[in-house]
C-alpha cells in the first residue's frame, strides 16, 4: 500500500485514535493502529478490545492496501516532522517506510489480519442531536462515577432513555448526578445501557462544544458514536444499576438559594486547610446566612460567611468538601438552590433555572 498526505492532516484524527491504545499491552498487535487505503481514503483503526475508533481522512492513493504498524511510533514521527511536510508512507513485505523531504523512517508492520475484527452489532435505537448539548449533559453527570469501585455497574455512567428524553446518571454511593436532555426521537419502550468511565471519559475529549451533528446507536452490548470523520464505539458493563429515583430526596423543607460563584469560592478557601482524607465541612444554616467551617487535626480552622436566600430553622450538617466543590463545578447556572431536612440526610442541589434540567444529590457526613 501506498499513500501520501500532508502533516497538518494527518496529526488530528492519528492522534485521537492513538488515545485508546494501551501502552504495554500484552498483545502486540494491540500497541498498533491498522491502516487501510481505499478509493481516496485512508482508515485508521485502533482498539483496546473494550473501544474501538475509526478515523477518516482523505489521501493520494497510489496503492491500495492495508496494514498495521506501531502506534505510538507513528504518531511520534508524524508530529515531529514540519505542519508543511508532505508525507509518502509505502508498506511492504512487513515494512514500512515513512518519507517527508530528507526525513526517512523504516518502521516494522504486522500483518492485518492479525488485527483484532470489530464485532457486528444489532443496534436497536438512534439519536441525533448538537455535540454540545451530549458534552453538557456528559461533563455535568459523569464526574460523579465510582472509579475502581469493586461495585463494577457504579464505574460507569448509566444512559436511560424514556419517550423522547436522554437521561445520564452518575453515582458512587456517596453522592449521584443526573441530567436529562430532550431527543427529536422517541422510544416506545423505557431502556439503560451503562457506558464504562473509560469511554466517557474519551467521549468526553472527542466532543466539542459546536452545533454539528453526533449519533448515538445503541445495542445490547455496545454504544457507537458518529462524529464527522470520526466512528467510535465501545462495549457496555453488564450490570444493574442501582434505582436512582429511590435516591433522590424527597420533602426537604430547608431551601437554600445562593450564588452558585460566591459559595463555590467560600468553600474552596475554605479547603485550604483541609487535611483529613474526607476533606469535611461543616454547614451552619441560619435566615439569610451560609456558614463553612474546616477544623484540622492541627487544630487549625477556617470559616466562611456568605448571604443566602433562607428562611427556614438553623440547621448544622457536614459534608465532603470536594463533593460540593465538583458538582458547584458542574452546575450551568450562576444560582443554585439546595434542599436540606435534617442533619442525617442527604442535600438536593439544582441550578436555580428548573429549565436546566440537572439534580445533585450528596450524602451527609456524621458530625
Amino acid at each position: 500500500m501506498q499513500f501520501t498526505v500532508s502533516q497538518e492532516t494527518i496529526v488530528r484524527p492519528l492522534q485521537l485514535v492513538c488515545s485508546i491504545v494501551e501502552r504495554r499491552s500484552t498483545l502486540p498487535i494491540l500497541s498498533t493502529i491498522l491502516l487501510r487505503v481505499h478509493g481516496n481514503q485512508l482508515s485508521m483503526t485502533s482498539t483496546d478490545m473494550e473501544l474501538e475508533m475509526i478515523a477518516t481522512l482523505p489521501v493520494a492513493v497510489e496503492q491500495e492496501g492495508k496494514t498495521a504498524v506501531s502506534a505510538r511510533k507513528f504518531l511520534d514521527i508524524c508530529r515531529a516532522l514540519p505542519s508543511n511536510a508532505t508525507i509518502s508512507f509505502n508498506a511492504k513485505d512487513n515494512k514500512a517506510l515513512v518519507k517527508a523531504g530528507k526525513s526517512r523512517f523504516s518502521l516494522s508492520t504486522l500483518p492485518s489480519e492479525d488485527f483484532p475484527d470489530s464485532e457486528g452489532a444489532n443496534y436497536v435505537d438512534e439519536i441525533t442531536l448538537p455535540q454540545s448539548a451530549l458534552k453538557a449533559l456528559f461533563d455535568e453527570t459523569s464526574f460523579a462515577m465510582a472509579s475502581q469501585d469493586v461495585r463494577y455497574y457504579l464505574n460507569g455512567l448509566l444512559l436511560e432513555r424514556e419517550e423522547n428524553i436522554l437521561r445520564a446518571v452518575a453515582t458512587d454511593g456517596h453522592r449521584l448526578a443526573l441530567g436529562s436532555i430532550t431527543t427529536e426521537t422517541s422510544l416506545a419502550e423505557k431502556s439503560s445501557i451503562i457506558v464504562p468511565r473509560k469511554a466517557i471519559l474519551e467521549l468526553g475529549r472527542l466532543l466539542n462544544d459546536s452545533e454539528d451533528n453526533v449519533t448515538l446507536a445503541f445495542s445490547n452490548q455496545q454504544i457507537k458514536v458518529e462524529l464527522p470523520d470520526l466512528h467510535f464505539t465501545s462495549k457496555l458493563i453488564d450490570g444493574q444499576f442501582p434505582n436512582y429515583e429511590r435516591v433522590l430526596p424527597l420533602g426537604g423543607d430547608k431551601e437554600v438559594k445562593a450564588d452558585r460563584e460566591q459559595l463555590k469560592q467560600a468553600l474552596s478557601r475554605a479547603a485550604i486547610l483541609s487535611s483529613d482524607k474526607h476533606r469535611s465541612v461543616r454547614i451552619n444554616l441560619e435566615p439569610g446566612l451560609f456558614k463553612a467551617t474546616v477544623i484540622n487535626q492541627e487544630q487549625e480552622s477556617a470559616e466562611e460567611e456568605i448571604s443566602v436566600d433562607y428562611e427556614g430553622a438553623a440547621l448544622e450538617i457536614a459534608f465532603n468538601n470536594a463533593y460540593l466543590l465538583d458538582l458547584l463545578n458542574a452546575i450551568p447556572d450562576e444560582h443554585v438552590t439546595m434542599v436540606f431536612s435534617d442533619e442525617n440526610s442527604s442535600a438536593l442541589i439544582t441550578p436555580a433555572n428548573e429549565e436546566l434540567e440537572r439534580q445533585y444529590v450528596v450524602m451527609p457526613m456524621r458530625l
